[in-house]
């Protein structure tokens, strides 16, 4: 019996009942109204922030949330595609959409490497393998030409999208950010709920009955593993055009953890709880800065009690409340 004769395992059934197509149409809709609305009552770089580490959260929580991968590597992704991105916008002189899809390419071929290394291994090794290899990428972009070593690549044209729509205005480049970050958000949203994703599900909460069923959990692992660092990479290379500067900051450790406590805050394994955590760690770094030093030690007060008091995150909870997934 091969793996397209039986059904997918039954241990997908813990996310629990599902909502209607309705309802999730609904709540798109929701999110679609609130990024329509949002320039016009507060800062659209700031909003173009947030809609980045959305993203690049949404793109983690697929590998943890649903593949029960937990990386603490993804910043190597998100930021080699930052300099990518930057220095084909900068110094190939390429349009904005070649310089994000060269900075994508470059982080899903990066992903497929890594992913081919560290795919084999579980748990706390999985981890400790993606932030070495992530640490590697940190010390070539230091001490690299090509990345500007610690002044990173500055004054990065935003430049003319498709030869039509110049991006030095911070509302038009806030609804190309948007529109990138629904395209991605999309994404991730029909992998989860495609015969994939079930599959997927199912490896994280019992691999050796997956295995049994005969499918190859780690070609599955794998290919996730490759599509979160591409959509990672999206993330990267879009905040490279927006701030105009690709730093050592997008490669640093830091950011991987950062990334980590947007997903865990928002709600592990939840759709909308990545976007949710983004939105409450940059607010949090943005309108706290005026404590300087004080803020990492704010972000892990905050995060010590959403780990003791909400466990399953902020969307989480509300799933549970509404008992619906979310």
């Amino acid at each position: 019996m091969s793996a397209h004769d039986v059904a997918v395992p039954a241990a997908v059934e813990g996310d629990g009942a599902r909502p209607s197509g309705r309802t999730y149409g609904v709540l798109l809709a929701v999110l679609v109204g609130v990024i329509l609305v949002a320039p016009y009552f507060l800062y659209p770089v700031f909003l173009m922030k947030v809609l980045c580490f959305a993203l690049f959260a949404s793109a983690l929580n697929l590998l943890l949330g649903y593949g029960g991968l937990l990386s603490f590597g993804h910043a190597a992704f998100f930021g080699f595609a930052s300099y990518i991105s930057a220095h084909a916008a900068k110094v190939w002189g390429l349009p904005p959409e070649l310089a994000i899809l060269s900075g994508t390419a470059a982080a899903t071929v990066l992903g497929a490497v890594f992913g081919a290394l560290a795919i084999r291994r579980q748990g706390i090794y999985f981890a400790m393998i993606t932030l070495a290899l992530a640490q590697l990428i940190y010390f070539v972009s230091l001490q690299s030409e090509f990345t500007g070593g610690e002044d990173g690549i500055q004054s990065v044209p935003r430049g003319v999208l498709f030869g039509v729509l110049p991006l030095t205005d911070d509302r038009t480049l806030y609804y190309v950010v948007a529109t990138i970050f629904l395209a991605g958000f999309l994404l991730i949203f029909r992998i989860i709920h495609s015969p994939f994703g079930q599959v997927l599900r199912a490896i994280r909460d019992n691999e050796p009955r997956a295995i049994s069923l005969g499918y190859r959990t780690v070609q599955y692992k794998l290919a996730t593993f490759v599509i979160s660092a591409g959509i990672a990479g999206i993330a990267g290379a879009t905040k490279a055009l927006v701030f105009q500067l690709a730093s050592l900051t997008d490669v640093h450790w830091s950011m991987s953890g950062e990334v980590v406590l947007m997903t865990l805050v928002g709600g592990m394994g939840t759709i909308f709880g990545p976007a949710v955590g983004a939105i409450v760690v940059v607010s949090m770094q943005n309108y706290l800065a005026t404590l300087g030093a004080w803020v990492p030690i704010v972000q892990g007060i905050v995060f010590v009690v959403c780990v003791l008091l909400f466990r399953e995150g902020i969307i989480g909870v509300l799933s549970r409340w509404t008992k619906r997934p979310l």
